[in-house]
This record gives C-alpha cells, structure tokens and sequence, in this order.
C-alpha cells in the first residue's frame, strides 16, 4: 500500500486555484457548463491527486494506476483541468479553451476514449458510482489472481448529491459494502444544492447512515480543509471496508457573489463575477494563463506516478506471472476459441439436440470458459434461468475474490454497469444475464457499453410470448425493437443450438461493440444440421434454405419463429409456391453486409417477416412488397402454444400471409 505523500501546502493551495479558474474560464468561453462543482471540490481534488493518486500521463494506461472516477460529470472541467495541468499530452490548453465544442476533446460530460485519463464515460448521475464499483471489483478479483505485487490500486470517485439520489446508486453501495470492496474511496460533493435549489427541496436522507447500513466507512470532512480531508482519505485507505467521506462544501467556493447558490451549478459566472472572483482569490493572471508554480506542483504528481508505473513494469518484468498476467488483460483469443467453436458446431450440427437457446446459450458458455480463461459470468438473481453459470465456476464473494462467477442479484441496473466497470478495469470477459423484459431496468447502462464500446454481454432469456404463463408483465414485445434501435449495439436472436455457439463465438472476442442475446425458454429444434465452418451468424443473416428454384416469396425469421418459417414454406411447397427461409439472428451485422450480399440473401420476391415482436426496425429487411406477422399488443398469461395460436404466430398464418402478397 502506497503511503501518502508529503506536500508543500502552499503549493497544494495553488494546484486548487488553479482547477478554479480554469473551470471558470472554460465555462464563460463556451457560455454553457458546470462551474460550481468544479470550484467546490477544487480543494478535495488537489488533495487527492497531489498526496494520494497515482497516475503517470506519459503512459495514461498502465494497468497498476489508481482509477479516478468523476461520477458528477457534469464538472467535467475539474478533470480536464487537471489532466492538463498533469501533462497529458492530448489535453493542451487549446483543447480547455475550446470546452464543449466540435471536434475537442473536452465534452460537455467526460467521455471514455476521447481523451486520455477519462477512465470512463459519466454524465447519467449514478451511473459513474456503479461502475466504479466494477473497477474495484476487478481490482480484487485482479489481485486474487496475480497478487500485490501486480495489481495494487484503488479506486476514487467523485459524487454528488444527484449521484447519491439515484435508484442506482443504492444498488451500487449494497454490492460495494457486500462485497467488502475496501480500495473503493467516495468523496462525496456535499454541497446540499442541486439545480432547483437546496436539496431539502426533494431529500432528507441521512446519506452516512444509508452507507454505514450498507456496511460501508463512512466519515465527514470541511471539503475546504486540505488536512482534514487529507486524513479522512487516509483513514479510509486504512479501513477495509469501502469508504463515504462527506466533504461539505461550498459550490462555486471562490465567486465573492454566487458561491453556495444554485445559480452558479449550471451557468457560466459572467464577466463581472469572474473579475470578483480573480480578485478574490488574488489570481492576477489572464484567462487560460497559468504561472509556472502551477505547472511545477502539478508535474511533481505525475513524476510521483511515473516511478511508481515504473516500479511496477519493473516488478512485472521479473514476475514468473508476467505471461499470463498480460494474456489476462489483452483481446481474447480468436483463433482458440474460433477453432473450439467449430469443433463444437460440428458435434452440435451431428447430433441435433432440440434445446431452449438459454440452454444453448449454457452449452456454448461451457465452450467459452473452458477456452478463455478470464471469463467473469453472472445473473441478476435468474442463474437457474440465465443458465449463465458453467462446470468448474466459483461465486465471486469478499471472502473468495478468486471465484469467477458474480451473483449480482436483483439489480440490473447495477450488474450491468459494474459490468462496463469491469471491462474498463481490463483483465476479464464480463456477461450477465436476466430476462429481456428487464432489459428496460438495465437500459442507459446498456447504452453506455454501446457509446464507450465496451464487449460486454448481455444474456437476456425468456424472449417471447414463448415464456407462457408468467404473463405480458414478463413477456416482452416492443423490446427488441428498442434495442435494436441502440448505435453500436448487436442484437442476437439465435434460432437453434448452432447458431447460439456463433454468437458466442462473436461475443467473446469482440473488441468494441457490446452484445445482448435473446433466448428462449422454449425448446427449440436444431435446424442447421449440416456442418458449416463458416461463422454464419456473422453475416447477421443468411439463406437457411433456398426455393426450388425462383423464389417466389422469402420468409424472413428471427429465434424462436424460424422454425414457424420452415413450416410455412412446407405448407407453401405443398401448393406449388416456391419460398426460401431466411434467418436473421443480427439485424445490425446485416446491415453491414455489402449490397451484393443483401441483395442475394433476401431477392426480389414479396419478402414476409415473421417474429414474436412488433413489426418496429423490420423495414430495412422487408421492403416494399411484404407482410408482418408478429405481435401488435402486449402478450397474455397462457402456454406457450395457445399464445402463439391466439396471436396469430403459426405457420398456417405465415403461408396465407404469402399467399396474400401474391394476388
């Protein structure tokens, strides 16, 4: 454990009127922003980075470095404040002065990828805070593996009151505090001003009584006492339990006129309040200028953090763990697991097990986690459902961070952003499942894997109406149409055992695109019974079986309603009309196809789409001449079978549908 390092106060007393008026400037330059966080937590923060924090801007992604979290990210110009003054090379000081415009690194909220330090995207409040709970879980699961000489950090965060407000943020500290996530630091903004005005508006919870219940460390701190502060992160680093430190402040602390209103959260200060306020905080230097002092006080943490990375690649180069310590946090392997997925295919292809895809979904998984071996399986309280746990998994808990399958329970929200958490952390493949109903819960998580292109998956059972009697409450219709919606998301509808092991085989290696698989719960038939090397999956859809001859229509299928498809173009043969099958388990790979390919797979003839969904994101594929038969109300508590009968999803339904286009 790094002690903390001794500083020059009155040094640290300029790094924090730095981050002030940097803020302040930015904001007026771009006439829209956050300020008053900025300049509330400026003494917190300087704290943090100059005694404690570890990170080196020469090398932003050494696997060893603290993870800083700013959960508020709507103060996004205290971290590019400081990753400028650290020396991060892609934040120079024309990128502040550009704040919140086109083609700057410095967004209106930080954003994973798009410059250096930014650990990960926040902006939705809450969602900062869970994540950083998956960055502390992969910590420790980390270190269980490799040990304190290899994996040796913590975790900060920065929240707010809005963070803390959230429905999320409650399932964030029951995990934290039940999983004894004790490298998990959280410096609370505690400001009691949100954007209507003072908190007592919309809360009177005790927030250190909510986090002690949760069996968290909980402190409170002046946010503007410097020592205070300093020894309450200090006592936290100590304490093995993850750890609140209240740090009441005063937002905008500096501005003579506005500090401690809520007018100075969201808008810029103004020309007047910022002369008041430079005069102040006795700052006599010009907009975007800052003295050398600043630069050399803020340089000390970065050359701190360059000998520590550089201790660490030292430790490394030596460790007989190196090999797999660096196999563990690079892409998985696609030539293994391509050629055990193939392997697998052919048996599947031969034997032709009639099986629900969640089912498949398990059969491929075992596949999966026995080719790559870090691989971090869970369920949000559905395992027996999900099927999402494998021969030889272990739970994941505070006494066993070697275990490698996580019971997230009912929090879908929360295991699906410490899911992006932990693949921002590195070092394992991370899945989760719960039914597809609930996808509406863990939404604007899925939406941040999707905009930070993290390839974590998402396995989503009970897909249809063909779940039965729980009823329209558990059965989702308008859900795929929905996420299919979602940019940089794939969407899996897998009809049978084979093609679930092709998503899987695209899942697991993926690079920047997260997945979401829906299954059924229903037995489903094995319908490539021909061995095809060939991912065909991966051309989000293909020619199942072709007509004897010119098409005279294309069923188009997606799961579960393939198998009606294959039935429907039987009873269409048995009239002399001459249907292919086209299955389409990825509407979002198709689409990638090049013209000539789409063009092959779905014809000229009268195209008919069939899935137990609305017709939504359908139109791409169908075209102008063609049919629907899908669902258009919500679903009903009844079998499986009387479901799709009443609804009108049957083969009998498809051929007339065909037959119509016809006429």
């Amino acid at each position: 454990m790094n002690a903390p390092t001794k500083i020059d106060t009155g040094a640290e007393a300029l790094m924090a009127t730095a981050i002030r008026v940097l803020a302040m400037d930015a904001v007026q330059a771009a006439n829209s922003g956050h300020p008053g966080m900025p300049m509330g937590m400026a003494d917190v923060a300087a704290v943090l980075y100059n005694r404690f924090l570890n990170v080196d801007p020469s090398c932003p992604t050494w696997q060893d470095r603290d993870r800083f979290v700013l959960s508020a990210g709507h103060g996004s110009m205290l971290i590019y404040a400081i990753n400028h003054m650290l020396g991060y090379a892609d934040m120079d000081m024309d990128q502040v002065k550009n704040f919140r415009q086109w083609g700057y690194r410095t967004a209106g909220h930080p954003e994973y990828g798009h410059a250096d330090g930014i650990e990960t995207t926040t902006g939705p409040l809450g969602q900062g805070i869970t994540t950083a709970v998956g960055m502390a879980l992969a910590e420790r699961m980390h270190n269980a593996r490799f040990g304190d000489d290899l994996v040796d950090h913590y975790t900060y965060v920065i929240a707010g009151d809005g963070c803390l407000m959230e429905g999320i943020s409650h399932e964030a500290i029951d995990m934290a505090g039940h999983w004894g996530l004790g490298r998990m630091i959280v410096l609370w903004d505690d400001n009691k001003i949100t954007i209507d005005g003072s908190t007592e508006l919309s809360t009177s919870v005790d927030q250190l009584a909510r986090f002690a219940a949760a069996q968290w460390h909980v402190q409170s701190v002046d946010g503007h006492d410097r020592e205070a502060v300093a020894a309450a992160i200090e006592a936290a680093r100590n304490d093995p339990r993850p750890s609140l430190i209240a740090c009441r402040t005063v937002i905008g602390q500096g501005a003579p006129n506005k500090a401690g209103s809520h007018k100075v959260h969201g808008a810029p200060l103004g020309a007047e309040e910022i002369a008041a306020t430079r005069a102040a905080l006795d700052w006599p230097h010009e907009a975007f200028t800052l003295p050398k002092a600043v630069y050399d006080a803020w340089g000390a943490v970065a050359a701190r953090g360059r000998a520590a990375r550089e201790g660490w690649e030292a430790r490394l180069s030596v460790s007989e763990q190196a090999g797999a310590f660096e196999r563990s946090i690079a892409a998985p392997d696609k030539a293994a697991l391509a050629a055990a997925i193939d392997a697998y295919k052919a048996k599947l292809s031969a034997e032709a097990p009639k099986v629900a895809t969640r089912k498949a979904s398990e059969m491929a998984l075992e596949v999966v986690n026995a080719t790559l071996p870090n691989t971090a399986g869970g369920s949000a309280d559905l395992t027996g459902s999900n099927l999402t746990v494998t021969a030889g998994m272990q739970p994941m808990s505070k006494d066993n961070y070697g275990g490698s399958y996580i019971h997230y329970g009912i929090r879908e929200f929360g295991m699906s952003a410490v899911m992006n958490g932990i693949a921002l952390h590195k070092g394992f493949v991370a899945y989760g499942g719960t039914f597809l109903v609930f996808a509406d819960y863990a939404r604007p998580a899925i939406r941040l894997s999707a905009l930070m292109g993290l390839p974590v998956t998402y396995v989503m059972t009970h897909d249809s109406i063909g779940l039965g009697e729980d009823g329209p409450t558990h059965q989702p219709v308008e859900h795929l149409a929905s996420l299919r919606a979602m940019p940089n998301l794939n969407v899996f509808r897998p009809a049978d055992v084979v093609e679930t092991a092709e998503c899987w085989e695209i899942a697991a290696t993926a690079s920047t695109t997260p997945s979401l698989m829906a299954l059924s719960r229903q037995n489903l038939p094995c319908l490539r019974t021909a061995h095809t090397a060939e991912n065909l999956v991966a051309k989000g859809a293909y020619v199942l079986r072709e007509a004897d001859g010119a098409r005279d229509v294309t069923l188009i299928a997606t799961g579960s309603e393939v198998e009606i498809a294959m039935k429907a173009a039987d009873l269409l043969a048995e009239e002399g009309i001459k249907a292919a099958v086209v299955s389409a388990p990825c509407f979002e790979l198709f689409a990638g196809q090049d013209a000539g390919y789409k063009a092959a797979v779905l014809g000229s003839a009268p195209r008919v789409g069939v899935e137990a969904a609305v017709e939504q994101g359908w139109a791409a594929l169908l075209g102008e001449r063609s049919a629907f038969v899908g669902m258009s109300s919500f679903g009903a508590s009844a079998p499986a079978e009387t479901l799709y009968a009443q609804f009108g999803i049957t083969p009998a339904a498809v051929a007339a549908a065909a037959k119509k286009l016809m006429k």
